[in-house]
């Protein structure tokens, strides 16, 4: 509030000495603080001309009040205001943490209690521990309704997430053109399972998509390729697939091989022509239509099976276990048994001793890698690791553990094995990833590997000199079927990052260029769908709207934005290495989504059955078949975090 008054009122204010200093005086605003001088304040009058400077007492304004009455008497003074004077210096805000806590709604806390026992791999009675309720009973929920109580209510839940979830995948394979899946069998608890995944490209951004499709229980001998085959097209019809998938990716396992030899599709006869030549009246013979119904219902065969890909890294891991160990039991069997004998000593003593594990580590600064059957590369990486040891300090360790030394050969045998399937396993490493791994891939890493192994023939001792040329034929030899196929040349061509580089020979660049040239003349371009790019009726020109030139009617060229496939093939030949150039070439971008579907390996799946090992744990034995698939596929494909 502010308060008025004149000079005259300054009388009445005379007792009021006791202010204690010049900032809480009301009328300090007409005056600017200059100097303080013992106990005395110097200060200018902001209402005098040239700002006169006047003294008065620190606890005392006086002197002040006198000055305004003689000197300004006659002006209204408007005092400061109460909140001013009694204004405190700013202090630093404090800051809270605290915030107030909303409700969370029963769906959301159910999804997240789902999402937690199905990504960590829990088991279902764990919504009925006492310690997870304790959990629970501390977030505030919306309602009066709690979350799941017991394991059967949770069962229920997650068999509704579950059927959305494959609802959701039916509904995005209907929307898919091209897709490809991976099949394999795993045992397990004495139980044996088969497993597929499928993977589609995404058309708008060329990323990678998988999901896994099952994890079913076989019964009986899966050796048997008819049951293989049945459940592999029963699983494909479940989710609408038996005519999308344009190739299934298994291992080399007979069973799997000749199932889709029986089950592939047949070439129709060609008997029509002959038909037609031959002018004789055959007999006419009628069948009965219940009977052929009823045959061709109880046949078990009357389904086909897609294309058929042997897995890339199971076959380059034949080569390197198979192939190259026949050529060293031959050539080199002495020094070859006498080595491995001795990395199997060192393996053995520090798996099995905690002692031996200490003094590895101790000596050489890392634990030694024991080779395990089902990793692949798992050989080639545990010799690594011994040969990254300096044979002197390599000789201490084996003295200490009692294990017979190396000799200088033996030690050279290792480093120069590591040195040439090195290249190999690297190649392995590449195609089973799934990310970027598409099948194009195959031929130029075939092909580089090809020419990085025979590369490291002149730095190789007479031990290992031919070596490289055993592993070339061996590529050739298990990879025959697939270095000239059209499927994977096209695959390879019809990626930017590869396109031709990867071909030295003239010849087979130019038969490459040629293929490619054939299949988009033969592939459909696909219609575009804005009005742009929209096919009008013809237009008559202005110019042609007399009399005499009506009869020239021509169309107007449209701009399609397309050209042919020839000059489409030697435009994206010259474009760039990125994946987005393929939408400035429909017909390539076509044929790329359909051969590059499929991955060069069975791997997804394989990791696929390492999921169901952390699920089919011993302590859960009774964990029943439905329920484990439906466990696995929905923390496979995480369901629960999209």
């Amino acid at each position: 509030m502010e308060a008025s008054t004149t000079a005259s009122s300054f009388s009445e204010e005379g007792s009021q000495q006791q202010k204690a200093s010049f900032d809480g005086w009301r009328f300090s605003n007409y005056f600017e603080y200059v100097q303080r001088k013992e106990n005395n304040l110097t200060v200018k009058c902001t209402l005098c001309p040239g700002r006169k400077l006047l003294s008065t007492a620190c606890n005392s304004t006086s002197n002040l009040k006198k000055h305004l009455q003689r000197q300004h008497g006659h002006i209204k003074l408007v005092a400061k205001r109460q909140s001013d004077m009694n204004e405190q210096p700013h202090k630093q805000q404090k800051l809270s943490f605290e915030h107030k806590v909303l409700p969370t709604s029963k769906s959301e806390i159910n999804k997240l209690v789902a999402s937690y026992v199905v990504e960590e791999m829990l088991p279902l009675s764990t919504v009925e521990s006492l310690s997870f309720r304790k959990i629970l009973c501390k977030i505030p929920i919306a309602g009066t309704d709690q979350p799941f109580s017991d394991r059967k209510t949770f069962a229920m839940y997650l068999d509704k997430c579950y059927a959305m979830m494959e609802s959701e995948l039916k509904k995005t394979f209907e929307s898919t053109e091209y897709v490809s899946t991976t099949a394999d069998i795993w045992n397990c608890h004495n139980k044996s399972y088969i497993g597929m995944t499928a993977h589609w490209i995404d058309p708008s951004n060329f990323h990678r998509e998988k999901a896994a499709l099952a994890c079913k229980r076989i019964k009986g001998r899966h050796t048997t390729y008819d049951i293989v085959a049945t459940e592999i097209e029963q699983v494909h019809s479940s989710y609408g697939l038996s005519e999308k998938v344009t190739a299934t990716v298994t291992d080399n396992g007979s069973n799997f091989v000749k199932a889709f030899r029986e089950y592939e599709p047949k070439p129709a006869a060609a008997s029509d022509s002959e038909d037609e030549g031959s002018g004789e009246d055959e007999e006419v013979s009628f069948t009965d239509v219940q009977e052929v119904l009823s045959t061709e219902q109880e046949d078990p065969g009357h389904f086909t099976l897609p294309p058929h890909l042997r897995c890339a890294s199971h076959t380059l891991n034949l080569i390197s276990t198979v192939d190259i160990e026949k050529w060293l039991t031959v050539t080199n069997k002495t020094i070859y048994r006498s080595a491995t004998a001795k990395c199997s000593a060192l393996w053995t003593k520090a798996s099995r001793s905690t002692v031996a594990a200490e003094l590895v580590e101790s000596l050489c600064g890392k634990k030694l890698m024991v080779p395990t059957v089902t990793r692949w590369n798992s050989f080639h990486n545990a010799v690594a690791r011994i040969t990254e040891i300096s044979r002197p300090q390599l000789t201490t360790l084996c003295s200490q553990l009692g294990v017979r030394a190396f000799s200088e050969r033996e030690y050279k045998f290792l480093v120069e094995y590591c040195t040439v399937t090195k290249p190999l396993t690297k190649a392995l490493d590449r195609l089973q990833g799934e990310n970027d791994c598409y099948y194009g891939n195959l031929l130029p890493t075939l092909e580089s590997l090809m020419s990085k192994t025979l590369a490291l023939r002149p730095g190789l001792s007479e031990m290992m000199a031919n070596l490289p040329d055993v592993i070339v034929q061996a590529i050739k030899t298990r990879f025959a079927s697939v270095l000239d196929s059209r499927e994977g040349l096209l695959a390879a061509v019809t990626l930017p990052k590869f396109k031709m580089r990867w071909l030295r020979e003239e010849t087979r660049r130019e038969a490459l260029k040629n293929l490619l040239i054939t299949e988009c003349r033969a592939s459909p371009l696909a219609a575009p769908h804005n009005e742009e790019h929209e096919v009008r009726p013809p237009q008559i020109s202005p110019a042609s709207s007399s009399s005499e030139d009506d009869f020239f009617v021509f169309e107007e060229e449209q701009d399609s934005g397309s050209f042919g496939p020839d000059r489409e093939v030697m435009e994206y030949l010259k474009s760039g290495s990125e994946m987005g150039v393929l939408d400035n070439f429909p017909r390539i971008k076509n044929l790329s989504l359909k051969y590059n579907t499929a991955p060069a390996s069975s791997a997804p799946v394989e990791r696929l059955f390492s999921l169901g090992s952390l699920v089919l744990t011993p302590r859960r034995n009774r964990l029943g078949d439905k329920r484990f698939e439906r466990l696995l596929l929905m923390r496979y494909n995480h369901y629960f975090d999209k």
